[in-house]
């Protein structure tokens, strides 16, 4: 089996980030995905200060897997949607400057008529960030979840890029009602990152809702080895944003991957 390397997505311990860095340290895992927000932001962050942050990382030892970009508003919309795009270009820099080069951005349900305005949006600002990422050698993953692999992986085809690209989240495939492994099955050659996230599917008696790694209705040793049949050799971040006890979670889930050979 493809050795995968165990990460988690630092905002997922809710705590200051260099209390988390700690935590994620003390985890003996090597990566961690960040989000470009706050001191953290293309705007707030200057040179020396992405220097120093790389500095703080190997001071704990550990690498970026990635860099999370959330978004107020989707790149569908039309209000703000310059500037809006002019800052995931700026994120992207950011990505290129702290190391991982992959920027994950979430995806709103993918329109199903080709013709409508919201479409034509989002396909002129990710032709335009695909675009950006080709020249600065950086590329932009879209978190699945609204829509099945095959409607994505259709959707992506339309672009002459290679600076577009996928973040598998299980859980949140399940949490849509989508098979998290028929939906990475089709997407061999897409995936740049995946998010260790889990979820229970929802019953007569209950809401579909995230859990923690494990916990939930996807098995994991298949979707290893899903992962494995579309050769995917990168970051398993274990990502989490619920729940009482994080650090008390995310320690289980790391134990988790660890008893499945990651």
């Amino acid at each position: 089996m493809n050795k995968l390397k165990p990460g988690v997505h630092l905002e997922s311990f809710k705590l200051p980030l260099r209390r988390a860095l700690q935590e994620a340290q003390r985890l003996a895992i090597t990566g961690v995905q960040v989000d470009a927000l706050g001191d953290l932001s293309p705007r707030n962050l200057s040179q020396t200060g992405r220097r120093e942050f790389l500095h703080l990382l190997r001071a704990h030892s550990l690498e970026l897997t990635a860099l999370g970009c959330p978004l107020r508003s989707g790149l569908d919309r039309a209000e703000g949607q310059e500037a809006r795009i002019d800052h995931v270009k700026k994120v992207l820099q950011l990505g290129f400057d702290l190391g991982p080069r992959v920027v994950i951005v979430p995806c709103a349900k993918l329109p199903e008529d080709p013709n409508d305005p919201l479409s034509a949006r989002l396909r002129e600002a990710l032709l335009a960030l695909g675009q950006h990422g080709d020249r600065t050698g950086t590329v932009l993953a879209l978190q699945t979840g609204p829509d099945a692999g095959d409607t994505v992986r259709q959707f992506l085809s339309r672009f002459d890029t290679g600076g577009l690209a996928v973040n598998l989240s299980p859980g949140n495939l399940l949490l849509h009602g989508f098979d998290p492994r028929e939906s990475a099955r089709a997407l061999p050659g897409k995936v740049v990152h995946v998010h260790a996230s889990d979820a229970r599917r929802s019953s007569l008696s209950r809401t579909a809702q995230e859990v923690p790694l494990g916990h939930g209705d996807i098995d994991w040793m298949q979707m290893l080895g899903v992962l494995e049949e579309i050769e995917y050799r990168g970051w398993l971040t274990i990502s989490q944003e619920t729940g009482d006890n994080r650090i008390a979670d995310l320690t289980a889930s790391v134990a988790f991957l660890r008893r499945l050979g990651v």
